[in-house]
């Protein structure tokens, strides 16, 4: 998602992917048994599984970052590539790297650091700085990073806490040894001014602001304050406009760094500590003493890597092949690094709603602590796939948190929008994803927080000049480019309506509002709002006004209703694209019914025609491994399916509603090993994987999980597939849910067995494909028995009365 021109220039090409691939056997075979061949299987963690070098060939600025916390705050990594979201960051493929910098995050980006020794070249700029590295000489997990820097001679080691970098560099000798802060420096983005002083003999202090950025996306400056403590007394030196300031203890402005000088023996090991905070240098220092008083480098690792196995250990798999846990628990991973933490560890958080930062506080518990951070995410644009699913029995209290955050936001400011980039209002993308997003989580019993104010909000949300009514970036109080207007009075959002802002797509518009509104009208239901319920489920079958009969795809209407000419299903789109569809095609988005299945399938024609359509979309789609990141110089959509990409991720499940449990279980498992199975630097997610989003789809395919209403409904359920573990141990958070773990064991499992023979829960016979919210979180056991061939009898008893199938309510199509 978050489309942008630039997303262009890394064209994911098949050929080229082969010719790549071929190059990384070898690496594919290391990465996926590199700790089993030094500690035994039954010593491996989830940790020692999980590999951060898996995609980093094809990165976004956030999505490596070793030297960070679960959502951390601090998420410290090298940087190979600046100047841009896209390709840049770490990339693999690179042979220097530039700097090590502290934030990799959503549009927030800042202070770069870089140990040197010899001549100081670091005021003219990251790259006169830059040092050579080998990957031979990289160790990279969760939590720890480590590298040779070549040119200097220098050993970096990186760690952190959750708002506090610390770092190790083992020197040579020399008299002229220095780490430069180039604060001043573009990364991500540019930094619009910077400060750093000299407050002790071991300390300096200071702040980078950076600047508003491109397209809207965070339409305001925002600082970070930082206070670094060295290990041993320092020298300190600064440089403004590349040029050296002679004896300075301070300096400000554009283009400005600044550095710390000393000697040092062969050998001798440096530290340095680097706190943050986004609303205050004092803040910073505090974060720096709740965290980090001590120099225990190695005991600061040690508790990052027991952090991290409880966080992926929530779910413990068994079974499957060595690539397949590697990659579960990388999935994992990334769905737990991808956003992050922007309030101290008092609670404070740096509000930019308005036209100045405002620094207010989370809600404190009874003792005076946060009872949740406040996050910084980009859009939940296609999260019902995916974090609704995986965060609501594995990570319940995340789920509270940023809803915690979105109410905050709309407390602040009067939205609640798609996403937060350093406190201001994002958005990104279209629609109301967090509608979905609150339903799911009051339906399945999280609802630590305002429950009533984030209902209010949900609500102005569906009428106009709410968020749904701001196209992508469209910034102000009149905004209209979403269409709202439109909506309500027709019925469905023409195409070319005009306005500012992207993706003005009235096709994905109409279809993603119809679905919202039937999430809020769930949301409705629960809270006993009868007369609203009523009338947002009425309005959810909207989608049918798009569907048009004599080509049998969804297709977008002008403003006279008339049908949009030059309609094909399938073409190619780009980040501005005006065919109808945000990110995607008619093919695909034909399908985004998911509150009313059995609806779409009477549009189809009946069952038989639906299964068979989608079917041979899925055989059309094969052959590009369903990902259009594997097809050259299609942009965004042009498939018949796309798992690279949000609008796609609930398609090969859809064949569970529709009667044909054996087909989801055949396209699931071929999605999983094609789309999502790589494990090398140039593979694994074939798209993008937008801050963890396919990271979580591919988890729970891995453990055979999935709901194609988003977890929305009042009652919510999971659809089965064929898990590719032998045995998946989820345990369950006990402040959310009466169970201790559920258990979910496939017997006769392997690679060519993925097809559900039969299926008990709790020792009793389950003959649906689907079982219950409530039955997952008080415990117990769900047993598959898989073979190579499909039972078409399995799963269809009772399927007419599974949630998403239920009889039409009065004026249903």
């Amino acid at each position: 998602m978050n489309s942008m021109t630039l997303k262009t220039e890394s064209p994911k090409t098949a050929c080229c992917r082969k010719t790549v691939l071929g190059e990384f056997i070898a690496l594919a075979v290391l990465l996926a048994v590199s700790f089993a061949a030094q500690i035994s299987r039954a010593e491996m963690s989830p940790v020692d599984y999980c590999n951060p070098l898996i995609g980093t060939a094809e990165p976004r600025w956030d999505y490596l970052a070793p030297a960070c916390r679960p959502f951390g705050m601090v998420s410290l990594s090298p940087d190979t590539r600046v100047g841009g979201d896209w390709m840049c960051g770490y990339n693999y493929n690179d042979t220097n790297i530039l700097c090590f910098s502290h934030i990799h995050c959503w549009e927030l980006y800042g202070l770069p650091v870089m140990p040197i020794t010899g001549k100081f070249n670091a005021p003219d700029g990251l790259a006169a700085a830059a040092s050579g590295f080998s990957h031979k000489d990289e160790v990279v997990h969760p939590g720890y990073y480590k590298v040779f820097l070549q040119r200097y001679g220098i050993t970096a080691e990186l760690t952190s806490t959750m708002r506090v970098g610390f770092q190790r560099y083992t020197f040579p000798a020399s008299d002229s040894s220095f780490i430069a802060f180039d604060t001043g420096a573009t990364l991500m983005a540019q930094i619009d001014s910077s400060a750093v002083r000299q407050v002790g003999p071991q300390e300096i202090a200071g702040y980078s602001v950076m600047a508003p950025s491109e397209m809207n996306r965070r339409p305001k400056p925002f600082t970070v304050y930082f206070v670094a403590r060295f290990s041993k007394p320092v020298k300190f030196g600064a440089w403004s406009k590349k040029q050296l300031v002679p004896d300075a203890n301070s300096i400000s402005g554009k283009d400005v760094g600044a550095y710390a000088s000393f000697s040092t023996t062969n050998g001798e090991q440096v530290l340095l500590k680097v706190a943050i905070s986004y609303t205050s240098e004092e803040n910073a220092r505090k974060n720096l003493a709740a965290e980090l008083p001590g120099w225990d480098f190695d005991g600061v690792v040690r508790e990052s890597k027991d952090d991290w196995n409880r966080w992926l250990g929530r779910i413990e798999v068994q079974g499957g092949t060595e690539a397949e846990r590697v990659k579960f628990y990388t999935d994992l991973w990334h769905d737990l690094l991808g956003r992050h933490v922007v309030s101290d560890a008092d609670g404070s958080y740096c509000d930019m709603t308005s036209g100045k930062p405002v620094v207010r506080r989370v809600t404190l518990d009874a003792q005076g602590h946060p009872r949740f951070p406040q996050y910084n995410f980009d859009a939940l644009w296609g999260g019902q796939w995916s974090f609704n699913l995986l965060w609501s029995f594995a990570y319940p209290e995340v789920m509270d948190g940023f809803c915690n955050t979105l109410v905050n936001m709309y407390r602040d400011g009067g939205f609640i929008d798609r996403g937060v980039a350093g406190g201001n209002y994002t958005f990104v993308m279209i629609g109301d994803p967090a509608t979905s997003f609150f339903a799911a989580a009051y339906n399945k019993g999280i609802r630590n927080f305002d429950v009533n104010l984030a209902y209010e909000g949900l609500r102005k949300n569906a009428l106009p000049r709410g968020a749904r009514d701001h196209a992508g970036y469209e910034w102000g109080t009149n905004a209209s480019g979403g269409g709202m207007k439109y909506y309500i009075e027709r019925g469905y959002v023409p195409q070319n309506i005009g306005g500012r802002g992207m993706h003005k797509d009235g096709g994905s518009m109409t279809l993603e509002y119809a679905y919202e509104d039937w999430c809020l009208g769930q949301f409705a239901q629960a809270l006993g709002k009868t007369a609203d319920a009523a009338w947002l489920t009425q309005r959810s079958f909207n989608y049918t006004n798009l569907w048009d009969s004599t080509v049998s795809y969804m297709r977008p209407r002008n403003k006279d209703g008339s049908w949009l000419e030059g309609f094909a299903p399938v073409g190619k789109m780009d980040a501005f694209n005006t065919g109808g569809f945000t990110e995607s095609d008619s093919a695909i988005y034909t399908y985004f019914v998911p509150q009313d299945v059995p609806g779409l399938i009477h549009l189809f024609g009946g069952r038989e025609k639906f299964i068979n359509a989608l079917n041979r979309q899925f055989e059309l789609a094969a052959s590009d491994h369903f990902s259009v990141g594997y097809v050259k110089g299609r942009g965004h959509g042009g498939m018949w399916v796309d798992y690279g990409n949000e609008p796609s991720t609930a398609m090969a499940h859809l064949f569970n509603l529709a009667g044909a449990p054996w087909l989801s279980q055949k396209w699931v498992r071929a999605v999983k090993e094609q789309t999502y199975g790589g494990v090398t630097p140039t593979n694994g997610y074939t798209g993008d994987d937008d801050q963890g989003d396919l990271s979580a789809v591919s988890a729970l395919m891995a453990i055979g999980l999935f709901d194609v209403e988003g977890g929305a409904e009042v009652n919510p359920a999971y659809q089965i597939t064929s898990p590719v573990f032998d045995r998946i141990t989820i345990h369950l958070n006990p402040d959310y849910f009466p169970g201790r773990k559920f258990t979910i064991i496939t017997h006769n499992n392997s690679p060519q067995n993925i097809y559900i023979q039969s299926a008990k829960l709790n020792g009793q016979p389950l003959d649906r494909y689907w079982f219950s919210h409530a039955d997952l979180v008080k415990g117990g056991t769900l047993e598959l028995e898989l073979g190579p061939a499909p039972d078409k009898a399995w799963g269809l008893d009772g399927a007419t009365t599974a949630p998403g199938l239920q009889p039409d309510p009065a004026g249903a199509p």
